[in-house]
């Protein structure tokens, strides 16, 4: 698209124009967004084409894009999808929001989710759950299903996305799109509703691995707003040498054998290009679940203390007393997910003795941490499933809390480790996408890049679409 725009072959406005229009056309079968922003889109198109004409212009000057809505974006409705947030418009921008503006991207809206971020298939959202493009009776993963589900069918050519436990590659993995959660640090989280604030982390949406990296290059930095970010140099023209990457067969093995399959060959297809396999052990799965919940559920029990009714966002109107307030506010605003994860994370903060599971949990991930970094002294990188299944039914019975919740086993450790992580498309089961990711250990975010690039050229998983919205 840059170079069709930098050509003159297509406008930012016809370009843009392109995507409302699917968007006006599909997304009612989808539910994808939450707010499209038209007019504005149009708007700072027409800009970006002066931008173009005049010769200041970068790279993505010109092509839309999609937000994820729990990042502020100035003027526009910020909802976290829901109801608690469902009248907030956004003051300023999220620093993510504010690069990719600068550099002359156009909104086109923002995008569903699970409510606060709490969930894995996109079920949570007050305003309905985002369907997937390749059946829209399957979920679309989450939290950020509206972003990948959005990418997959079409409707923007990229959007960002959060990932707390892996609320970024499991919905690539269930849409076919590839999702990037960067080193912990390398993405600001100012202007980002926080849901676990050492866990959460921005990344992108993307159909390809080279759009990833069009995007980070924009989006990662020191942010003085934000003093988790991280100055740290990088060798953007990364040259990828033969690699040793880290196999655990015991993840592979708790999973059904047709997926097994699919994901088998990955390996091979890296074979023969020379990489080699190790076998590795890496933490037990259920103990870095046990782990997550501990410290996700604890924080977010903080950073949800500030939707009380008083400062912003809804408030009941029938009360009595400040308590009332409090209390009505808080069952009528927010969803049932959330409530039960601010109730687990009462639990483990307040049960007597806060070390008993949050800081027993802190140094449980500590281990996992070392573990991970000891393991990479030996290989350069990891490959392991996205997801333990493909996409779920949307009218699947939610009664199992714990079996939604180990959805997310192979991927919460790169988040209680800080580490990049990719998921890319590898293949299909039942005609729904399947997909793999790769880790590696902190600030390798571009040679990991480079390695999932590799492995994109080498197949064409990625560039397929879902044919209904061809």
């Amino acid at each position: 698209m840059s170079e069709q725009l930098q050509a003159k072959e297509i406008s930012s406005v016809e370009l843009t124009q392109y995507y409302l229009d699917r968007i006006r056309e599909h997304d009612p079968a989808l539910n994808c967004f939450i707010t499209v922003v038209a007019d504005r889109a149009l708007k700072e198109a027409k800009k970006a084409d002066h931008q173009r004409a005049v010769g200041n212009n970068g790279l993505l000057t010109g092509i839309p894009l999609v937000h994820k809505d729990l990042f502020c974006v100035k003027d526009v409705k910020t909802t976290c999808a829901s109801k608690m947030l469902a009248d907030f418009v956004a003051p300023y921008d999220a620093t993510i929001v504010r690069r990719l503006n600068n550099q002359g991207m156009v909104c086109l809206g923002k995008t569903n989710m699970d409510e606060f971020a709490m969930g894995s298939s996109g079920k949570t959202s007050f305003w309905g759950p985002t369907v997937n493009p390749w059946d829209v009776t399957k979920v679309a993963g989450g939290s950020s299903s509206g972003s990948a589900a959005a990418v997959a069918a079409g409707l923007a050519p990229a959007a960002t996305g959060s990932d707390t436990g892996g609320s970024i590659r499991q919905p690539a993995a269930f849409c076919g799109v590839t999702g990037f959660k960067p080193t912990y640090g390398r993405n600001s989280r100012y202007g980002m509703v926080a849901f676990s604030s050492s866990l959460d982390q921005p990344g992108t949406l993307t159909r390809t691995v080279e759009d990833a990296k069009l995007l980070f290059d924009v989006t990662n930095g020191v942010d003085t707003k934000d003093a988790s970010t991280i100055n740290t140099a990088a060798d953007r023209e990364y040259k990828l040498p033969r690699l040793t990457i880290g196999y655990p067969s015991k993840f592979f093995e708790d999973i059904p054998t047709p997926l097994m399959s699919v994901l088998a060959d990955v390996r091979h297809t890296l074979e023969k290009t020379g990489h080699n396999f190790k076998e590795i052990e890496l933490p037990d799965v259920q103990k870095c679940l046990a782990t997550y919940f501990a410290i996700s559920r604890g924080e977010c029990v903080t950073n949800l203390a500030r939707f009380d009714g008083i400062r912003f966002g809804f408030r009941s109107k029938e009360v009595s007393n400040i308590d009332n307030l409090y209390t009505k506010t808080r069952i009528e605003g927010f969803g049932a997910e959330v409530k039960r994860r601010i109730l687990f994370g009462n639990y483990v903060l307040t049960n007597g003795k806060p070390e008993t599971h949050f800081v027993k949990a802190q140094k449980v991930r500590r281990l996992i941490h070392d573990r991970y970094t000891q393991t990479f002294n030996d290989v350069d990188f990891i490959l392991a499933p996205s997801a333990p299944t493909v996409a779920a039914p949307v009218l699947a019975d939610d009664h199992d809390q714990f079996e939604l919740y180990r959805q997310d086993r192979f991927t919460v450790a790169a988040n209680l480790g800080g580490l990049p992580a990719i998921g890319v498309p590898c293949g299909t089961v039942n005609s729904l996408p399947v997909g793999i990711q790769l880790i590696g250990p902190r600030f390798s975010d571009w040679q990991l890049l480079e390695l999932a690039a590799e492995y994109q050229r080498l197949t064409d998983w990625h560039l397929r679409y879902p044919s209904k919205f061809l």
